[in-house]
């Protein structure tokens, strides 16, 4: 069998303090405990998601990987905990507190777990301190969201700090969140389904159509989650645009789809159809596994689509199912070990 990684997984530690006592302002998230590997992720007084013990146990997360076939499971924070809106002592506290429980989960197989730490994106100084500990300790890279507030991917701060990513042999795994016009999608899950494929578009054109990646150097290692959205699909739309309107061009010096060779992709868009375009768009060394484990929008059996499509052959198949994010997270050596 293939050698597989799983570079899209979240975790929740079982509980950590109250941030709302430590800092005294409301609406932090928390963990409610409701017994038998249930609990109730909570953003204040308000019910976030509902959550079993999939997400803080390291034996659980093993058992899943054992039946579905799984090497290595790359996890990351959910988004819900970036505080990118507080003051940035405080999300540097925050992501000192869960950057070391992703390290406790991981403690349970370090050879299998492996993963990425959040920083203070809000603050470009602290942010790439933050990196340097969590590197130190042991994390293979960060998962920063795709925007801070109303500044995107491209903005100054930020170039610095994926700068500063690939100084130090970061991967960087880019994860929407906070969607856009919320008021507008306040049922049946719409600001996921429709708000989160447009945040991802958006934060790549963001990267694009600015120029950023003509400042950004080569050695850089991006992955954008949920297959990078709504991208693959409106990829020709948007070199039309660029090769009809100077106002889209301006910053940009190449055709858009020039630059897939720029970032990766994961491979959570649960349609086999829908794949074999992303491969088409993206390249077939650019898209790897990514399965948003373990919450219910995610893949359900990690790595079922890419085994059982029969338009993949074997060749191909062992790409998605992990030497492309083997090269992206520099992992080859684990690799070999799994062979």
């Amino acid at each position: 069998m293939s050698f597989s990684v799983d570079i899209h997984s979240h975790f929740l530690p079982e509980h950590w303090p109250d941030l709302e006592a430590r800092f005294g302002t409301p609406d932090w998230p928390w963990m409610k405990q409701l017994g038998q590997g249930r609990a109730m992720l909570m953003l204040g007084q308000k019910e976030f998601r509902p959550v079993l013990d999939d997400c803080w146990s390291g034996e659980r997360r093993i058992e899943a990987m054992d039946e579905h076939g799984i090497d290595v499971q790359v996890m990351s924070a959910t988004p819900l905990l970036f505080a990118y809106g507080r003051p940035a002592d405080q999300a540097r506290e925050v992501a000192r507190l869960f950057n070391g429980a992703a390290r406790e989960i991981c403690a349970h197989d370090p050879r299998r777990l492996k993963s990425l730490c959040q920083v203070p994106l809000q603050d470009t100084d602290a942010a790439c301190a933050e990196l340097d500990i969590a590197m130190a300790e042991g994390h293979i890279g960060v998962q920063i969201g795709n925007h801070v507030g109303d500044r995107n991917l491209d903005d100054a701060g930020i170039i610095t700090f994926l700068h500063h990513c690939a100084d130090v042999g970061a991967a960087v795994l880019i994860h929407p969140w906070d969607m856009m016009a919320q008021q507008r999608m306040p049922k049946y899950m719409m600001s996921w389904l429709v708000g989160m494929p447009a945040e991802t578009q958006l934060s790549i054109l963001s990267l694009i159509l600015s120029g950023a990646f003509e400042k950004l150097p080569r050695s850089l290692r991006l992955c954008f989650a949920h297959g990078g959205g709504s991208f693959a699909f409106l990829l020709g739309r948007v070199d039309n645009a660029w090769r009809n309107r100077d106002i889209v061009r301006v910053d940009c010096p190449q055709l858009p789809s020039s630059y897939t060779d720029r970032f990766y992709v994961d491979s959570a868009v649960f349609n086999e159809d829908a794949l074999a375009m992303l491969i088409k768009v993206m390249g077939e060394d650019r898209v790897v596994l990514g399965s948003d484990y373990p919450f219910p929008l995610g893949e359900q059996v990690v790595g079922q689509m890419i085994r059982e499509d029969q338009g993949l052959d074997a060749s191909l198949r062992a790409k998605l199912l992990g030497t492309n994010a083997a090269r992206f997270l520099n992992l080859e050596e684990c690799m070999e070990e799994f062979a």
